[in-house]
């Protein structure tokens, strides 16, 4: 056997591994995106949790490396495409979360889900807080208090989609980081 053919086939192992990895946020975040436009019932549709900045917000935390800001601001582009709501409103959110939990990955990590779901919920307040803020600059009318309840059942979901993204992650060859 050459020197060169074990690191040739180590090489491959390594990129196949990147190109799980690359699947596994890729696909993670359309599937966000689907269930972000998803019709719902009209008494649902105001607790429809904000899938996309919560699969965001895991990837920032829990693969740095990989997904950061770029990413949020693509993504919000294409939500803000396929939503019809104002062409960089999600991108601005969705880059200003990812940035912060860039920032707060160290502090939140060590700590259990159903803890970094205070954490995620403030994010997730301050997405909607800035997504309010763009809808009064454009004159958009003032939605109603039931406007913050994705945040709560964002928060709620937390522990779980972390579980799911985390197994995903496991599959996928990424390293799993605790801080």
């Amino acid at each position: 056997m050459e020197p060169g053919g074990s690191c040739h086939r180590a090489g491959n192992a390594v990129s196949t591994r990147s190109g799980t990895a690359r699947l596994a946020i890729v696909g993670s975040l359309l599937a966000a995106l689907v269930l972000s436009i998803l019709p719902l019932p009209w008494w649902a549709a105001p607790y429809r949790p904000q899938w996309v900045a919560l699969v965001l917000i895991f990837w920032c935390f829990n693969a740095p490396d990989r997904v950061g800001v770029l990413w949020a601001f693509v993504t919000g582009i294409a939500l803000d495409v396929l939503s019809g709501s104002l062409l960089g409103q999600h991108a601005l959110g969705l880059s200003v979360i990812a940035y912060l939990a860039l920032q707060l990955r160290r502090r939140v990590l060590p700590v259990p889900p159903w803890q970094q779901a205070i954490t995620v919920w403030l994010l997730l307040l301050l997405e909607r807080l800035l997504a309010l803020w763009i809808h009064g600059v454009s004159g958009q009318p003032t939605p109603s208090l039931v406007y913050w309840a994705a945040t709560i059942v964002g928060m709620l979901l937390w522990p779980w989609l972390w579980w799911l993204l985390r197994r995903l992650q496991a599959r996928s060859g990424m390293e799993l980081l605790d801080a």
